[in-house]
């Protein structure tokens, strides 16, 4: 039986304002549940990605939060389909998905928009399609670029040369299980120059405790789809125990963060660390004891669905799914986390991709025609912030 766990450490977050929920009763980011407390718990637990998974007994409430970002969001682009993944070139232009079209575009500062082309055999449905992209370290030199997208049988990590067009796909890992609903899809690299992704459990919560599965897992590999070295089990496993994972980032300490959904109680943003079980589907939230390695930050679930995750100006950036908000959550010096604050909420509806540009600004998109959000005039769209 799933035990769902809460933090002894309460800090509320309201909003004055009762909060619109951007999901359907269908199947979705999270399952169907009762609604959550309209609370939210964070704790404080310090350490880097390679320390072991221990829980911090001490930790208190962290003192508001202060100070919001200067200026306004800027539309860069509009009337696209399900942005899903951001990721810059050299240059400052970005490399955009659209899950559902298959659609990989070039998106400049000033909002100009070219397709680059359409990923072959994609397969949308459900939440899955084309999602993640990711940039190589050294694209001046290699042109390489990579795609996250579920097929018709699994989800995958394609591997293209970019250089005006794509060229010489290469399969570099496949087999990742794939279902309607739970499909991950992150691709991030991380300060080591090594190459992560995010899966998901895809509905069969056994798979995230298992290690011979990559269902629930972040993953860790070379350009080339091998282990990474100095991964804790001989595989690309670099962390388990996750439900579905579809945001990950990096402080400037080399500390490797998490968002994840949560199931009808609580959030989570995790501090990711080497070989580290993160609980599910045994634990939701805190409280899991020395087995599991509790999250820095959780919100009730109509709060959040937290997706797409950057790191700029000291905090984490965390688009909101129904919570239909811009969550930004403070870094202590230690990696512990202070209060998050809420920004836009319900003014551009459900957000998922967020990212940070070259230029330290961000970037982040709107997901109000995945099936489960009210689309608005230019929907979907990506805006830009300077924190």
């Amino acid at each position: 039986m799933i035990r769902f766990a809460r933090s002894a450490l309460v800090v509320a977050v309201t909003s004055g304002a009762a909060l619109a929920v951007g999901c359907s009763a269908a199947p979705a980011e999270r399952s169907s549940g009762p609604s959550a407390p309209g609370s939210q718990s964070a704790r404080s637990t310090p350490g880097g990605q390679d320390s072991p998974g221990t829980r911090d007994a001490q930790g208190s409430p962290e003192p508001p939060a202060t100070g919001v970002p200067a200026g306004e969001p800027r539309t860069l682009a509009e009337n696209l389909a399900v942005p899903w993944g951001i990721a810059f070139l050299p240059g400052g232009d970005a490399l955009v998905t659209e899950r559902d079209t298959a659609r990989l575009l070039r998106v400049t500062p000033a909002g100009k928009v070219t397709e680059v082309g359409r990923i072959d055999g994609v397969s949308p449905s459900g939440e899955g399609g084309l999602l993640g992209v990711a940039v190589s370290p050294t694209f001046a030199d290699d042109h390489r670029i990579f795609v996250y997208f579920s097929s018709a049988r699994d989800n995958r990590i394609v591997r293209y040369r970019y250089d005006r067009e794509l060229a010489d796909p290469t399969v570099i890992l496949d087999g990742i299980p794939r279902g309607a609903i739970h499909n991950g899809g992150r691709l991030a690299f991380g300060p080591d120059g090594y190459l992560y992704a995010s899966t998901g459990e895809t509905g069969n919560q056994s798979l995230a405790q298992a290690l011979g599965s990559l269902g629930g897992k972040i993953l860790r590999m070379t350009e080339d789809g091998r282990p990474a070295p100095g991964n804790p089990f001989q595989n690309v496993i670099w962390s388990y125990g996750h439900r579905n994972v579809e945001g990950l980032t990096w402080d400037r300490s080399g500390r490797m963060y998490a968002s994840e959904f949560g199931s009808s109680s609580f959030d989570e943003i995790n501090l990711i660390r080497k070989g580290a079980n993160y609980g599910w589907p045994e634990v939701e939230g805190t409280g899991g004891g020395p087995r599991f390695t509790d999250p820095i930050v959780t919100w009730p679930t109509s709060e959040a669905s937290p997706s797409g995750l950057a790191y700029a100006d000291g905090s984490l950036w965390v688009g909101a799914l129904r919570g239909q908000r811009l969550w930004r959550v403070p870094l202590n010096p230690d990696g512990t986390a202070g209060r998050p604050v809420p920004l836009f909420e319900n003014r551009y509806g459900r957000l998922r991709a967020v990212a940070t540009a070259r230029n330290g600004s961000l970037w982040f998109g709107t997901s109000n025609r995945d099936g489960r959000g009210s689309p608005r005039r230019g929907d979907d769209r990506l805006l830009t912030l300077k924190p």
